[in-house]
């Protein structure tokens, strides 16, 4: 089994949830923040929940108060932000750590696979990691890059996966 599929996380109201659920599907994993300057993002990772939802997308974010203490919210402080000012309908996990002692080790694994321009740890809020159907990580986004320029990629992916299904 691929390694991907060995974690679960908690979701934002506290249920395990096992990485394997998402097996065959491409997957977007983002650590997010609601008081950042990227957090406007949430909008275009909503649209390309809605746009490829049903052809195998899925997007998990995973809240992070590490960088700049822009996450100091509860889980429904930041269930709130995010349905209310960018109608987010895909899955939200409980506030991680994404460095450091503390990492997720979903966080420790995705990092060890795709290394930043700077190395292994995260920079910043909004960094993506692009996972194919088998659930191999593919491709890591800093976060400045937009879910509008990722999109070709995911469709690519989501392309390679259906081709693969069909054979």
């Amino acid at each position: 089994m691929n390694k991907f599929y060995d974690f679960q996380a908690n979701s934002l109201n506290g249920t395990p949830i096992e990485m394997s659920k998402y097996q065959g599907k491409v997957v977007l994993v983002v650590n997010t923040a609601s008081k950042c300057g990227f957090t406007p993002q949430y909008t275009g990772l909503q649209k390309l929940h809605d746009d490829h939802h049903a052809d195998g997308l899925e997007i998990l974010g995973f809240p992070c108060n590490q960088f700049g203490k822009q996450e100091p919210g509860d889980a429904d402080t930041i269930k709130n932000e995010c349905l209310i000012n960018y109608g987010v309908s895909f899955q939200m996990f409980e506030k991680i750590d994404v460095n450091g002692k503390e990492a997720h080790p979903l966080y420790d694994y995705l990092k060890g696979e795709l290394k930043g321009t700077i190395g292994k740890s995260i920079r910043w809020n909004f960094t993506k990691f692009l996972l194919d159907s088998t659930g191999k990580p593919i491709k890591r986004f800093a976060p400045n890059t937009t879910p509008e320029q990722i999109e070709k990629y995911i469709i690519k992916l989501l392309k390679e996966s259906a081709d693969s299904a069909a054979a």
